[in-house]
Protein backbone atom coordinates (compact mmCIF):
# COMPACT_ATOMS: atom_id res chain seq x y z
CA UNK A 1 0.00 0.00 0.00
CA UNK A 2 2.75 2.15 0.56
CA UNK A 3 3.95 2.22 -3.01
CA UNK A 4 0.07 3.00 -3.90
CA UNK A 5 0.49 6.09 -1.52
CA UNK A 6 3.33 7.23 -3.26
CA UNK A 7 2.61 7.04 -6.58
CA UNK A 8 -1.02 8.82 -5.51
CA UNK A 9 0.93 11.43 -4.12
CA UNK A 10 3.34 12.00 -7.44
CA UNK A 11 0.12 11.87 -9.51
CA UNK A 12 -1.21 14.81 -7.03
CA UNK A 13 1.59 17.00 -7.18
CA UNK A 14 1.38 17.38 -11.11
CA UNK A 15 -2.60 17.49 -11.26
CA UNK A 16 -4.44 20.37 -11.47
CA UNK A 17 -6.43 21.67 -8.48
CA UNK A 18 -9.74 19.91 -8.52
CA UNK A 19 -12.36 22.49 -8.63
CA UNK A 20 -15.75 21.41 -8.36
CA UNK A 21 -18.82 24.29 -9.13
CA UNK A 22 -20.00 26.53 -6.91
CA UNK A 23 -23.52 25.12 -5.36
CA UNK A 24 -26.70 27.00 -5.60
CA UNK A 25 -27.06 28.97 -1.93
CA UNK A 26 -30.42 27.03 -2.36
CA UNK A 27 -28.58 23.86 -2.35
CA UNK A 28 -26.51 24.76 0.44
CA UNK A 29 -28.36 23.44 3.58
CA UNK A 30 -27.95 19.69 2.04
CA UNK A 31 -24.45 19.75 2.09
CA UNK A 32 -24.33 20.59 5.58
CA UNK A 33 -24.49 18.48 8.79
CA UNK A 34 -25.59 20.79 11.30
CA UNK A 35 -23.19 19.92 14.80
CA UNK A 36 -23.54 20.86 18.46
CA UNK A 37 -21.06 18.59 20.23
CA UNK A 38 -19.91 21.03 23.16
CA UNK A 39 -20.01 18.75 26.42
CA UNK A 40 -21.67 21.33 27.68
CA UNK A 41 -24.80 20.97 25.57
CA UNK A 42 -28.36 20.71 27.14
CA UNK A 43 -31.15 18.78 25.95
CA UNK A 44 -32.40 22.01 25.15
CA UNK A 45 -29.77 23.09 22.78
CA UNK A 46 -30.06 19.35 21.49
CA UNK A 47 -34.35 20.65 20.81
CA UNK A 48 -33.25 23.67 19.14
CA UNK A 49 -30.69 22.27 16.63
CA UNK A 50 -33.20 19.59 15.66
CA UNK A 51 -35.64 22.27 15.00
CA UNK A 52 -33.26 24.30 13.49
CA UNK A 53 -32.46 21.71 11.05
CA UNK A 54 -35.71 20.75 10.06
CA UNK A 55 -36.78 24.62 9.60
CA UNK A 56 -33.74 25.25 7.06
CA UNK A 57 -33.81 21.50 5.84
CA UNK A 58 -29.70 20.90 7.08
CA UNK A 59 -29.04 17.25 5.70
CA UNK A 60 -28.50 16.01 9.22
CA UNK A 61 -27.45 16.71 12.86
CA UNK A 62 -24.41 15.63 14.19
CA UNK A 63 -24.48 14.85 17.89
CA UNK A 64 -23.15 12.71 21.16
CA UNK A 65 -24.56 9.91 21.41
CA UNK A 66 -26.30 10.56 24.68
CA UNK A 67 -28.82 12.51 23.21
CA UNK A 68 -29.77 10.13 20.27
CA UNK A 69 -32.88 8.69 21.34
CA UNK A 70 -34.51 12.52 22.56
CA UNK A 71 -33.13 13.92 18.86
CA UNK A 72 -34.87 10.51 17.15
CA UNK A 73 -38.25 11.71 18.59
CA UNK A 74 -37.55 15.41 17.69
CA UNK A 75 -36.49 14.87 14.46
CA UNK A 76 -39.43 12.40 14.02
CA UNK A 77 -40.38 11.76 9.87
CA UNK A 78 -38.79 15.33 8.75
CA UNK A 79 -36.22 13.63 6.54
CA UNK A 80 -33.44 15.26 8.68
CA UNK A 81 -30.72 12.27 9.12
CA UNK A 82 -29.86 11.63 12.57
CA UNK A 83 -25.83 11.47 12.98
CA UNK A 84 -23.61 11.00 15.95
CA UNK A 85 -20.20 10.38 17.18
CA UNK A 86 -18.66 7.09 18.02
CA UNK A 87 -14.50 7.10 19.89
CA UNK A 88 -15.22 10.57 19.70
CA UNK A 89 -12.76 12.57 20.10
CA UNK A 90 -9.34 10.77 20.44
CA UNK A 91 -10.49 7.50 18.80
CA UNK A 92 -8.44 5.58 21.21
CA UNK A 93 -11.28 3.38 22.31
CA UNK A 94 -11.17 -0.28 22.38
CA UNK A 95 -12.46 -1.77 19.08
CA UNK A 96 -15.13 -3.39 21.00
CA UNK A 97 -16.21 -0.76 22.77
CA UNK A 98 -16.35 1.06 19.70
CA UNK A 99 -18.77 -1.39 17.98
CA UNK A 100 -20.80 -1.55 20.78
CA UNK A 101 -20.97 2.37 20.93
CA UNK A 102 -22.14 2.27 17.09
CA UNK A 103 -24.68 -0.43 17.54
CA UNK A 104 -26.51 1.21 20.52
CA UNK A 105 -26.63 4.28 18.74
CA UNK A 106 -28.09 2.09 15.63
CA UNK A 107 -30.58 0.50 17.71
CA UNK A 108 -31.57 4.18 18.90
CA UNK A 109 -32.33 5.67 15.52
CA UNK A 110 -28.92 6.93 14.36
CA UNK A 111 -29.08 6.97 10.78
CA UNK A 112 -24.84 8.17 9.87
CA UNK A 113 -22.03 7.35 12.44
CA UNK A 114 -18.93 9.77 12.50
CA UNK A 115 -16.31 7.58 14.00
CA UNK A 116 -12.56 8.35 14.40
CA UNK A 117 -9.32 6.31 13.76
CA UNK A 118 -7.33 4.79 16.16
CA UNK A 119 -5.01 7.52 15.08
CA UNK A 120 -1.94 5.92 17.14
CA UNK A 121 -2.43 2.71 15.65
CA UNK A 122 -2.07 4.39 12.33
CA UNK A 123 0.68 6.06 13.12
CA UNK A 124 2.02 2.82 14.82
CA UNK A 125 1.64 0.84 11.55
CA UNK A 126 -1.42 -1.56 12.92
CA UNK A 127 -2.85 -1.01 9.72
CA UNK A 128 -4.78 -4.00 9.30
CA UNK A 129 -6.07 -3.35 13.07
CA UNK A 130 -6.98 0.03 11.80
CA UNK A 131 -9.28 -1.53 8.83
CA UNK A 132 -10.66 -4.15 10.54
CA UNK A 133 -12.25 -1.64 13.15
CA UNK A 134 -13.97 0.09 10.32
CA UNK A 135 -14.97 -2.94 8.29
CA UNK A 136 -16.92 -4.52 11.76
CA UNK A 137 -19.14 -1.38 12.45
CA UNK A 138 -19.48 -0.97 8.71
CA UNK A 139 -20.87 -4.42 8.85
CA UNK A 140 -22.53 -4.56 11.74
CA UNK A 141 -24.47 -1.16 11.68
CA UNK A 142 -25.52 -1.19 7.86
CA UNK A 143 -25.21 2.35 8.13
CA UNK A 144 -22.94 4.93 6.38
CA UNK A 145 -20.08 5.55 8.22
CA UNK A 146 -17.92 8.74 8.40
CA UNK A 147 -14.44 7.75 9.30
CA UNK A 148 -12.92 10.73 10.59
CA UNK A 149 -8.67 10.21 10.58
CA UNK A 150 -8.05 14.02 12.24
CA UNK A 151 -5.49 15.38 9.33
CA UNK A 152 -3.73 17.94 11.36
CA UNK A 153 -2.17 14.86 13.29
CA UNK A 154 -0.55 13.28 9.92
CA UNK A 155 1.70 13.75 7.73
CA UNK A 156 0.68 14.27 3.74
CA UNK A 157 1.48 10.24 3.51
CA UNK A 158 -0.55 9.42 6.42
CA UNK A 159 -3.26 11.61 4.65
CA UNK A 160 -3.56 9.34 1.92
CA UNK A 161 -2.55 5.95 3.60
CA UNK A 162 -5.57 6.65 6.08
CA UNK A 163 -7.96 7.50 3.05
CA UNK A 164 -7.08 4.08 1.39
CA UNK A 165 -7.82 2.20 4.23
CA UNK A 166 -11.18 3.98 4.95
CA UNK A 167 -12.55 3.01 1.12
CA UNK A 168 -11.09 -0.68 1.76
CA UNK A 169 -13.21 -0.98 4.79
CA UNK A 170 -16.40 -0.13 3.25
CA UNK A 171 -17.04 3.75 5.06
CA UNK A 172 -18.81 5.97 2.95
CA UNK A 173 -16.97 9.04 4.02
CA UNK A 174 -13.88 10.12 4.87
CA UNK A 175 -13.86 13.12 7.49
CA UNK A 176 -10.84 15.77 8.03
CA UNK A 177 -11.29 16.08 11.65
CA UNK A 178 -12.90 15.99 15.46
CA UNK A 179 -13.13 19.61 15.91
CA UNK A 180 -10.96 19.10 18.88
CA UNK A 181 -7.52 18.27 18.43
CA UNK A 182 -4.97 20.86 16.81
CA UNK A 183 -6.55 21.91 13.78
CA UNK A 184 -9.54 21.72 11.43
CA UNK A 185 -10.51 21.93 7.95
CA UNK A 186 -8.17 23.25 5.30
CA UNK A 187 -8.82 23.29 1.35
CA UNK A 188 -5.21 21.82 0.58
CA UNK A 189 -6.46 18.89 2.83
CA UNK A 190 -10.05 18.60 1.10
CA UNK A 191 -8.12 18.88 -2.21
CA UNK A 192 -5.69 15.82 -1.14
CA UNK A 193 -8.37 13.69 0.58
CA UNK A 194 -10.57 14.17 -2.62
CA UNK A 195 -7.79 13.08 -5.33
CA UNK A 196 -6.91 10.43 -3.48
CA UNK A 197 -10.32 9.19 -2.54
CA UNK A 198 -11.72 9.14 -6.22
CA UNK A 199 -14.92 7.94 -6.76
CA UNK A 200 -14.05 5.68 -3.85
CA UNK A 201 -15.62 7.50 -0.99
CA UNK A 202 -16.92 10.79 -0.28
CA UNK A 203 -14.71 13.70 2.02
CA UNK A 204 -16.63 15.63 4.88
CA UNK A 205 -14.67 18.88 5.81
CA UNK A 206 -15.32 20.24 9.33
CA UNK A 207 -13.72 21.86 12.35
CA UNK A 208 -13.68 25.31 12.15
CA UNK A 209 -15.98 26.14 9.12
CA UNK A 210 -18.01 29.46 10.08
CA UNK A 211 -18.24 31.10 7.43
CA UNK A 212 -19.84 31.25 3.92
CA UNK A 213 -16.54 31.95 2.19
CA UNK A 214 -15.20 28.96 4.17
CA UNK A 215 -18.08 27.06 3.62
CA UNK A 216 -18.21 27.75 -0.54
CA UNK A 217 -14.53 27.37 -0.42
CA UNK A 218 -14.72 23.45 1.26
CA UNK A 219 -17.09 22.18 -1.38
CA UNK A 220 -15.77 23.54 -4.09
CA UNK A 221 -12.31 21.87 -3.21
CA UNK A 222 -14.22 18.63 -2.86
CA UNK A 223 -16.18 18.61 0.30
CA UNK A 224 -19.43 16.45 -0.21
CA UNK A 225 -20.36 17.31 3.48
CA UNK A 226 -19.59 20.29 5.31
CA UNK A 227 -19.56 19.77 9.47
CA UNK A 228 -19.83 22.52 11.27
CA UNK A 229 -22.14 24.07 14.29
CA UNK A 230 -22.32 27.60 12.33
CA UNK A 231 -24.92 26.72 9.69
CA UNK A 232 -27.22 28.97 10.63
CA UNK A 233 -24.80 31.39 10.21
CA UNK A 234 -23.37 30.18 7.05
CA UNK A 235 -27.05 30.53 5.74
CA UNK A 236 -28.35 33.27 7.36
CA UNK A 237 -25.02 34.73 5.26
CA UNK A 238 -26.22 33.46 2.15
CA UNK A 239 -29.68 34.50 2.08
CA UNK A 240 -28.46 37.82 3.29
CA UNK A 241 -31.41 37.49 6.06
CA UNK A 242 -31.87 36.23 9.38
CA UNK A 243 -33.19 32.14 9.56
Amino acid sequence: MKDQVREILEKYRKAEDFHRPRPPFSLLPQFIDHTLLKPEASEEDVLRLCREAIKVKFYSVCLHPCWVPIARKELGDSGVQLGTVVGFPLGANSSDTKLEEALWCAKQGATEIDMVMNIGFLKSGHYNACTEEITRIVEKTRLPIKVIIETCLLTEEEKVLATLMVAEAGAAFVKTSTGFSAGGATVEDVRLLRFAAQEKLKVKASGGIRTLTQALEMIQAGADRIGTSSGIKIIEEAKGTPV
